[in-house]
């Protein structure tokens, strides 16, 4: 496919910003010179608008999509774990092949209305574990979002369900250097440090070494993270990691919310990026982030919370500039540069994230007409105080149009959230029949 964006305001670059006033054509999937657009293009009238990089959710857990809502009649948890052993622990034992397509159907079009071209996910089926990533894939395919997937191994349903989660990490990972799937890609992933016995976490990152990808982990996500570490080997999250050499500068490392001094300093050498997610640490009340000490390599995340990323990066700035009033408005576009790296490195596409020419087409048209002038230097502002999700016109992944004025193109809306409520309905009905998890970290004396 063949297009011209004419009329409109290009961000080519969000770290560092780049504004321009100039016309942008795709063909073939990517951005190429204006002037070598061939006659027959399809045209998009961005007058007034404001075009831009796709966002990149780089951590969320699209398995959670039908959670809204659903019934409740457990105790009130009141520690972090409570919450895992009673709501997500549960659910993700419910799922089956139809609430897991449903899932990341519903998911992924709430993301590509929302101007995410690329899922970062972290997936979690613990009876439904064999082709479980296929099945994310496919349904994400057949939206047109880009994503990078793994599949969440733990000890905590036992040996047997560990080991086929390293299963599917390593299948899935085969199926997709074969390039059949354009749009998907792999890494290892792994729930957190206390849910992983030393053979497993060790396996884990074996698997991600071998294969030359990164693993995709929760991290110090709250203190039983680490008093479960130090009961189970002397050393506190991130050394218990670098040790089995599962931390390095292809690791994602969500949360990071308990890392002390020395855990920061090993997590910066080895280069990894970690995925602040703003809204679930302060929805679970596990703490805040060290963001001004982890310094660059932080990415931004929903942990499942929907993939809007214009309204997680500016919760995300509020907080942290509630707590540093150092924290300039470009904080969150650094942020949400860094997931595009993250998700470039993943397609070996460097200049994903970008609008310039050679670059994969992953671009959103955002209606905006702007009161004050869009620049280089009031771009961020903007993207604070004005852009949001609501404007989102149109939405380009790999060349194709995936959303025009505001519907997806190749998935009737109405008829995805019917399917997407039947799914919930069935989901919430098997939830009823599950218990508590019994599953506990270790207590450090």
């Amino acid at each position: 496919m063949t297009i011209s964006l004419t009329g409109g305001t290009i961000v080519r670059s969000l770290r560092p910003p780049v504004v321009e006033s100039a016309d942008l054509a795709i063909e073939d999937g990517r951005i190429v010179a204006a002037q070598a657009v061939p006659a027959a293009t399809e045209r998009l009238d961005c007058t007034g608008c404001l075009i831009v990089p796709g966002n990149v959710c780089a951590h969320t857990h699209l398995y959670s999509a039908l959670a809204r809502g659903m019934p409740y009649h457990l105790a009130p948890p009141r520690t972090f774990v409570e919450i895992l052993q009673r709501v997500w622990w549960r659910l993700d034992r419910a799922l089956d092949p139809a609430t897991i397509r449903a899932s990341a159907l519903a998911g992924g079009m709430e993301a590509l209305l929302a101007g995410t071209t690329t899922l970062i996910d972290h997936h979690a089926s613990p009876a439904a574990v064999d082709g479980s990533l296929d099945i994310v894939a496919d349904a994400l395919a057949e939206l047109g979002i880009r994503s990078v997937l793994c599949y969440e191994t733990s000890d905590r349903d036992g040996p047997a369900i560990a080991r086929d989660g390293l299963t599917e990490n390593a299948r899935f990972l085969a199926a997709t250097t074969t390039g059949q799937r354009v749009l998907a890609r792999g890494m290892v992933g792994a729930h957190a440090s206390f849910t992983l016995s030393d053979d497993t976490l060790a396996a884990c990152a074996d698997l991600a070494r071998t294969q030359g990808v990164g693993l995709h982990i929760h991290v110090a996500e709250d203190a039983a993270d680490q008093r479960d570490s130090l009961a189970r080997s002397g050393r506190r999250v991130a050394r218990r990691l670098a040790d089995a050499g599962a931390i390095d500068e292809r690791s994602l490392l969500a949360h990071g919310i308990h890392l002390d001094r020395a855990e920061i300093e090993l997590v910066g050498a080895a280069r990894s990026t970690v995925v602040h997610n703003a809204r679930s640490n302060m929805n679970n009340a596990v703490g805040r982030t060290p963001l001004t000490a982890l310094g660059e390599r932080v990415a931004v995340g929903t942990d499942g919370i929907g993939a809007d990323m214009f309204e997680e990066g500016r919760a995300a700035y509020f907080r942290h500039r509630e707590e540093d009033l150092e924290t300039g408005m470009g904080w969150p576009l650094d942020r949400l540069a860094e997931g595009a790296r993250v998700a470039a490195a993943a397609f070996d596409e460097p200049l994903l994230g970008h609008l310039v020419a050679g670059a994969p087409a992953d671009v959103v048209v955002l209606r905006y007409p702007a009161i004050a002038p869009v620049d280089a230097s009031t771009l961020a502002a903007h993207w604070l105080f004005g852009l949001g999700a609501g404007s989102v016109r149109d939405v380009i992944v790999a060349g194709t149009l995936v959303v025009k004025d505001g519907r997806l193109v190749s998935v009737e809306a109405d008829a995805l959230a019917a399917e997407a409520r039947d799914g919930a309905t069935r989901l919430w009905r098997r939830l009823e029949d599950i218990d508590v998890h019994p599953f506990e970290p270790m207590l450090a004396s």
